[in-house]
């Protein structure tokens, strides 16, 4: 008989899930893992019907919870669900992902192996439609997001922050959970937090979570948005952990309205930067739609362009004010064993 495994809590918070929430679910329960498990649903103000879904899965399964998230937020759901668990394994997931069968078992193989607090890896997007396919391979490409380990792979080993998590309970106690001021990059900020008490922080391509894309362009457009506003706030809460990747896109914004602006009121050259930029993501969605059919492939184009913009515009527009908010409720790192001042 192999030895019991340790018991793990899987928290998800989840606001207008009704798409993907049961197939999630189902991909958690059907984890091929011996250990004890429950699943902690944090339930946001939801418009459709995934409170309606949650009541069901609670219905047919023993191990699924809900607790309540009235602010909708997800470090508020997030700190709600770990209130509500119990087991010593945390593992988040949100409501459109999907953990591969053995993702469970081999998080806390690494935990154990590496003695890291939390562990990560791919967030492998999917599409089920040809916008769907044509945003996962934007987002799974090297001219979609750069050289981020967590969207395109890479070699196992200590990281910033990884994707979604698998923790050691211990390690969230001690840090008080997720600040909830950050409504996006909560966690880099809690994985920062770990590793100024000394904590490792692992990535490993074996960890792979299905992720399910934005279901429009406007859509993607707020989520890449909501990405370069909250990573601007993440420059200036940490200033050194901005890097040329980062900067990229906010200095395509200004060299595209730069040329549009020079090309209209002074000389037509200006007019080159806005069509070099359109030239050189229709080269770059060739190698990143093989495979897929003409209609995913003519859509990769606007998916790089939606997503590079749009990070780049919320970069550029993050008030100051916000980041000076967040910087004034920073929470210090906890070190096991050292009186808190």
């Amino acid at each position: 008989m192999p030895a019991q495994q340790p018991a793990v809590s899987v928290i998800m918070p989840v606001l207008d899930e009704e798409h993907y929430l049961r197939e999630s679910v189902r991909h958690i329960l059907e984890q091929e893992y011996a250990g004890e498990m429950e699943v902690v649903i944090a339930l946001g103000p939801s418009t459709d019907r995934t409170d309606e879904i949650a009541a069901e899965l609670v219905a047919e399964d023993p191990r699924v919870h809900t607790v309540p998230n009235p602010t909708g937020r997800t470090p508020a759901a997030l700190n709600a669900a770990i209130k509500a668990s119990r087991h010593p394994i945390v593992v988040r997931v949100d409501g459109h992902g999907m953990l591969s069968p053995n993702y469970i078992a081999t998080a806390v193989r690494l935990l154990e192996e590496t003695g890291a607090q939390n562990v990560g890896g791919i967030m492998h997007a999917e599409g089920e439609n040809a916008w769907e396919e044509a945003v996962a391979a934007a987002m799974t490409s090297k001219i979609g997001v750069g050289n981020a380990p967590f969207h395109t792979g890479g070699q196992a080993g200590p990281a910033e922050t990884v994707y979604l998590g698998v923790f050691r309970r211990e390690a969230l106690e001690q840090q008080g959970g997720y600040n909830e001021e950050f409504i996006r990059a909560q966690d880099w900020e809690l994985n920062f937090r770990i590793r100024e008490a000394g904590g490792l922080i692992w990535f490993s391509p074996e960890l792979k979570v299905q992720y399910r894309p934005r279901r429009s362009v406007k859509a993607l457009a707020k989520q890449y948005k909501d990405y370069g506003r909250w990573r601007h706030v993440v420059a200036r809460y940490h200033s050194g952990s901005i890097n040329m990747r980062y900067l990229a896109p906010p200095t395509l914004v200004c060299a595209i309205a730069a040329g549009v602006v020079v090309g209209a009121t002074v000389t037509p050259l200006g007019f080159a930067v806005p069509a070099g930029y359109l030239a050189a993501i229709a080269a770059g969605s060739v190698p990143a739609g093989k495979g897929l059919s003409l209609k995913a492939r003519a859509q990769i184009p606007v998916a790089l362009a939606t997503m590079h913009l749009s990070w780049g515009f919320g970069f550029l527009t993050s008030p100051r004010a916000l980041a000076n908010k967040l910087i004034a409720s920073r929470r210090p790192a906890v070190v096991p064993g050292v009186p808190q001042v």
